[in-house]
């Protein structure tokens, strides 16, 4: 949920400064813009951000929590807008040992996260039900990386040429404010790593396919494959009986065809 509004000087439980450091930018297969300090980190991809708080104690509680006020700052009194991510419009998820990783559901979502952090000069991350702080980060400088990231992320190779045949076969349907429809295909015929097809609404993304759950040796009832996107998502295929669906997000999606 986000909303722009005026607010007075913030009564932060944990008192602290802004990140003073640099904002730095790397390009390749995987973009992202960064600023990082001796204690914390952030980063920001493509479709998601990743934050590695001062403690693994922090992102436990983030996680456990299933939400994050992402609030912007002007100066460091004034609030100007915030952005509430949770269950209904991103998945929270540990990563890498250590890093929250929050994936939007609604690209729009993470553009107007992306736009307030470039216009404004504070960015507070702290929890959505009081006003205590994660960290706290500097953002001057940070218009600047934005603008290379989305550059480069525009012209990365996420999407699939227009000319890939859309695939046919299982129709999956569903989702929450956001409905989608949703096919996939396996190649007969790998394209590098890629070796699968996915069709979203309309739009297709290349793929790699895993047949084991997370690396867990039993997996659940019903389990097929798992399709991992070129854009970074993630959908789990199910057949149990009559009844097939594909688990994205927080959502289920059956099958309607």
């Amino acid at each position: 949920m986000k909303n722009t509004f005026l607010s007075g000087c913030l009564l932060f439980c944990v008192s602290a400064a802004p990140a003073l450091a640099e904002w730095g930018f790397s390009g390749g297969q995987t973009p992202n813009a960064f600023i990082q300090t001796g204690d914390m980190t952030l980063e920001l991809q493509c479709d998601r951000l990743r934050f590695a708080p001062v403690g693994y104690a922090d992102s436990e509680d983030i996680v456990k929590k299933q939400s994050l006020s992402i609030r912007f700052m002007k100066n460091g009194s004034t609030e100007v807008g915030s952005f509430q991510a949770g269950q209904g419009n991103a998945t929270l998820r540990v990563v890498d040992n250590y890093p929250v990783e929050v994936v939007f559901q609604d690209p729009a979502d993470y553009q107007f996260i992306l736009d307030q952090i470039a216009a404004n000069a504070i960015l507070n991350l702290s929890m959505a039900d009081q006003d205590v702080s994660y960290g706290l980060f500097d953002l001057k400088g940070s218009g600047k990386v934005i603008r290379s990231l989305r550059s480069s992320c525009g012209s990365a190779p996420q999407a699939v040429n227009n000319t890939m045949e859309a695939p046919e076969g299982v129709v999956y349907c569903g989702g929450g404010q956001v409905k989608r429809q949703i096919e996939y295909l396996i190649l007969d015929k790998a394209d590098g790593e890629w070796d699968a097809i996915v069709t979203v609404n309309g739009d297709t993304t290349r793929a790699m396919t895993a047949y084991s759950y997370f690396g867990n040796a039993q997996p659940p009832q019903g389990f097929v494959v798992a399709l991992l996107g070129e854009d970074r998502s993630e959908f789990l295929v199910f057949k149990d009986g009559n009844m097939n669906w594909i688990e994205y997000g927080d959502y289920q999606y059956n099958q309607c065809n």
